[in-house]
């Protein structure tokens, strides 16, 4: 389906759990799209968790553009597309996700839109080879619990256990956690599953 945000539109994929205790929105990372082998390794254990999962294709990539634009404008095109699929399935408690700059919108926002708790994959901690200019405030601003799954080969850094509810550190993975998918999503559902029950 596609969902006009102020920034232009929005695609989203659903899938549906059979009884869904839970609705799951999660995202890509900057130049990524919604059909990464880890993506939809998360979204296949998800619904099988009970959760229904909506992968969101940004505006920006909609767009064709690989650069998010400002966090301010991708806040405000996320915050509305949220409120929208909060319309679309009444009821159900909101958990948000994402990887890379994904995992940063959804931890800036999750206040704002009234979300449960956070998946964070590969949270780019800071610039490769900047580890100077660390984006930790974000994940620590969050306002709900966080479980960050990174890779021990993330040139993006790895967060502390102590910036998070929990941290899952995936050995012989790198930012693109692509080496295991599934056990990106087992990681993931593991967490949540137990959340919702």
């Amino acid at each position: 389906m596609q969902i006009m945000t102020p920034r232009g539109a929005a695609i989203v994929e659903v899938d549906e759990a059979v009884a869904p205790r839970f609705l799951f929105v999660l995202t890509h990372g900057s130049a990524g799209g919604v059909e990464s082998p880890d993506l939809l390794s998360v979204r296949d254990a998800v619904v099988a968790a009970g959760g229904t999962v909506a992968r969101v294709l940004q505006p920006f990539r909609v767009a064709g553009g690989r650069a998010p634009g400002s966090p301010a404008r991708q806040d405000e095109a996320w915050t509305s597309l949220v409120a929208s699929l909060r319309e679309r399935f009444p009821g159900l408690a909101l958990v948000q996700g994402g990887r890379s700059n994904g995992a940063r919108v959804t931890c800036r926002t999750a206040r704002a839109v009234g979300a449960a708790a956070v998946v964070a994959l590969a949270f780019p901690l800071h610039p490769p080879g900047k580890p100077g200019r660390s984006r930790v405030e974000e994940l620590r601003g969050a306002g709900v619990d966080v479980l960050v799954v990174s890779g021990d080969r993330d040139r993006f850094g790895i967060p502390d256990q102590a910036d998070a509810a929990r941290l899952v550190v995936l050995a012989g993975e790198g930012h693109d956690l692509n080496r295991d998918p599934a056990r990106v999503g087992e990681v993931v559902a593991q967490w949540l599953g137990p959340r919702f029950s």
